[in-house]
């Protein structure tokens, strides 16, 4: 594993087909990396759509998104800054992010119409 400051991040060839495709089932993880696509996240702003989320289990989300590989969590001074490891991901198993957060966006969509729900913070 490749470390940041405190935090380690598996390197380019140790990110695991598994571990990814786990990470992006959880709904609110999904949610975290559908924000990521529109650029880096302070972790401070990075919650899930849908109501607040106990710290604890944000830092968990966090956790597997980061060991998984699909995210990367870097401190800025006091704060944490998250980003989507696009690159790496797409290297290592090209359209897979794509055909996963295009269904993922749809899905949040498809519930947004039906339930009349306004994501908009």
């Amino acid at each position: 594993m490749v470390g940041g400051t405190d935090l380690q991040h598996p390197a380019r060839d140790e990110i695991d087909l598994g571990d990814v495709l786990f990470a992006l089932s959880a709904p609110d993880r999904l949610s975290i990396v559908l924000q990521l696509q529109q650029g880096p996240l302070t972790a401070a702003r990075c919650t899930a759509d849908g109501g607040p989320v106990p710290k604890s289990t944000k830092s968990h989300m966090l956790k597997v998104l980061r060991e998984s590989g699909v995210i990367r969590n870097e401190p800025r001074g006091r704060n944490r800054v998250l980003t989507l490891r696009r690159v790496d991901l797409d290297a290592r198993f090209p359209g897979l992010l794509d055909a996963v957060l295009g269904a993922g966006a749809a899905a949040a969509t498809s519930a947004v119409g039906r339930s009349g729900a306004n994501l908009d913070r």
